[in-house]
């Protein structure tokens, strides 16, 4: 009978006990180094109303009167924001306001202090 040899990718084991699954899963965290430089490139662009890049912990105000959904009062002209978080979607800002709690916005409604 034959012998067949086969040739496997240098990350298998080398004992044959431990087995190719569960080499597999102590390697999954594993990168190459040009994946990190592709992901510097691709931040989060968000601008105000003005046109100003806005980044993550900028204090903003708000430009016009919003309705809030669920809320008795509106969110009035000038409203300071503080400590924005910048997020992806529709309402990308997502924030803190005092008196109204945790919400999302979009920033085409604040500007930049």
């Amino acid at each position: 009978m034959p012998r067949i040899l086969l040739s496997f990718p240098p990350f298998l084991p080398a004992s044959p006990r431990r087995g190719f699954l569960a080499d597999l899963a102590e390697r999954a965290h594993e990168w190459t180094p040009g994946e990190e430089a592709a992901h510097d490139e691709e931040k989060l662009v968000v601008k105000d109303a003005n046109g100003t890049l806005l980044a993550d912990g900028d204090s903003v105000t708000i430009v016009k009167t919003l309705k809030v959904k669920g809320a008795s009062t509106p969110l009035k002209i000038g409203t300071k924001v503080k400590n924005s978080r910048l997020v992806e979607g529709d309402h990308n800002i997502d924030c803190r306001i005092d008196g109204f709690g945790a919400m999302q916005l979009k920033s085409e409604f604040v500007k930049k202090l």
